[in-house]
């Protein structure tokens, strides 16, 4: 079996339960793969919220929300696809072609994915339009936004 390489970032699992807001560390496994990421999130037993934050490589970000029916996720450049195969993968589970190169930044998936929780998808595009920003700089615009950017930042710090 050969070795995969290590990919670089963060995985992070949000909750908001009875109005307050924990933010955890998931497995490094998550970043290379998006069904372990899914299953761990899954795992995760709230009556609120949860949803997982990704920064992969300082090149992209993923949002995922696990439901009852499957997942929601949004993955901020779909031209990440060319280059890593959780990028890829979230690709395959939203049925959307890999782009020809990767000249232009786009996202697929669901913009609104948070809209409940404060952050609608036009102002989840101008995040993503930030493109002279880190992935974690946009998350940290994400947690800011949605409010438990207090908890975001703590967890960040011990990375």
């Amino acid at each position: 079996m050969a070795e995969q390489e290590p990919v670089s970032g963060f995985a992070v699992a949000v909750v908001r339960e009875d109005g307050k807001w924990r933010c955890s560390p998931l497995d490094s496994t998550a970043l290379r793969e998006l069904d372990a990421a899914i299953t761990e999130l899954r795992k995760i037993r709230s009556t609120g919220a949860v949803f997982g934050l990704l920064a992969v490589d300082d090149e992209f970000f993923l949002l995922l929300r696990p439901a009852p029916g499957g997942v929601s996720l949004l993955l901020s450049d779909a031209a990440a696809a060319l280059d890593y195969d959780i990028a890829a993968d979230a690709l395959d589970l939203l049925r959307v072609d890999p782009p020809e190169d990767d000249d232009e930044v786009w996202p697929e998936g669901s913009l609104d994915i948070l809209a409940d929780l404060g952050l609608p998808a036009p102002e989840m595009q101008v995040i993503i339009d930030e493109v002279d920003l880190y992935p974690d700089e946009q998350l940290q615009m994400v947690a800011q936004r949605c409010g438990f950017d207090e908890e975001f930042s703590k967890l960040l710090d011990t990375f």
